[in-house]
């Protein structure tokens, strides 16, 4: 249950190496599972299966050889790629974990993720996340250009836009992905869930710390745009298409361009489940509208 207090994303709960890798292990498995379960029976991606999946000895492993293909180019080499996020999984427990983390919340909270090896292979918006994370370790250790030029690959192949000094929590699902846009000074919490052409965004030429900052547990609809150093409150949910211009508070919703509170700014309606958990775009319409199709 999230609590009123806005939250910046800290890193997973690590009692140790080894509960990371007995977490990630846990899922490895099922992903072998159904990887071999897909190659019988379907024998076309027998080869791809394999190269990707079956043939690797770790998540992190899987997960760095299918980013360096993905994202490599004619001079940004795939080898290069494969070793950078090795290392950098390998030697960090903290990406591990949220990468497993945010394995689970593709799987739990979307009803068209049929397993997690479909969501390894085939959701841009898990990878494009686990390279932003790889990404943003690169710009907190002042490899900026190479972490710009990550950046880059980033949103010319997946169609997502993290800057990578942007801090992302665990548990995320970039849901669809394609047109999110994530500022510099953005940050978002944990089990955040965010839809596609979703705009985390500066309201100009102001320097400094300028974008929004999500709470734990928000949910955000497609086409939302979020603009400014406002705060998005612990478990708030931002309807599809809104402009948001000021601070939303805990627990409530916000709809229409400019936003505004269901339940009106006074005594605005507040709810009690996480909807980055549950996924819920629209309990809230009978309080907001009594229009009828």
């Amino acid at each position: 249950m999230p609590t009123g207090e806005l939250r910046y994303p800290s890193p997973p709960p690590v009692n140790s190496t080894t509960t990371v890798d007995v977490e990630a292990g846990l899922v490895w498995a099922q992903i072998k599972a159904e990887a071999r379960r897909d190659a019988e029976s379907e024998p076309a991606l027998a080869s791809y299966l394999y190269s990707t999946i079956l043939s690797h000895s770790s998540l992190e492993r899987s997960l760095a050889f299918h980013l360096g293909n993905k994202l490599c180019s004619s001079t940004l080499l795939s080898t290069l790629l494969y070793d950078l996020f090795l290392n950098t999984f390998t030697s960090d427990p903290c990406l591990r974990a949220a990468a497993v983390a945010d394995l689970r919340a593709a799987r739990v909270r979307d009803p068209a993720c049929v397993s997690f090896s479909h969501c390894l292979l085939n959701y841009k918006g898990f990878l494009a996340c686990q390279a932003h994370r790889v990404a943003h370790k690169l710009w907190t250790q002042s490899r900026r250009p190479l972490a710009l030029a990550l950046h880059s690959r980033v949103s010319d192949v997946f169609a997502v836009d993290i800057h990578p000094a942007a801090k992302i929590g665990k548990g995320i699902l970039f849901d669809h992905a394609t047109g999110v846009v994530i500022g510099e000074t953005a940050v978002v919490g944990n089990n955040v869930s965010i839809l596609h052409h979703v705009t985390l965004g500066g309201t100009g030429k102001a320097s400094g710390d300028r974008h929004p900052k999500i709470g734990d547990g928000v949910l955000i609809g497609a086409g939302a745009t979020i603009l400014g150093n406002v705060k998005i409150g612990a478990g708030a949910k931002i309807g599809a298409g809104s402009v948001v211009l000021i601070d939303v508070p805990p627990r409530t919703t916000a709809v229409g361009n400019p936003a505004r509170l269901v339940g009106g700014k006074e005594k605005p309606a507040k709810h009690e489940e996480c909807p980055g958990e549950s996924m819920d775009h629209t309990s809230f319409i009978s309080d907001w509208s009594d229009y009828i199709i």
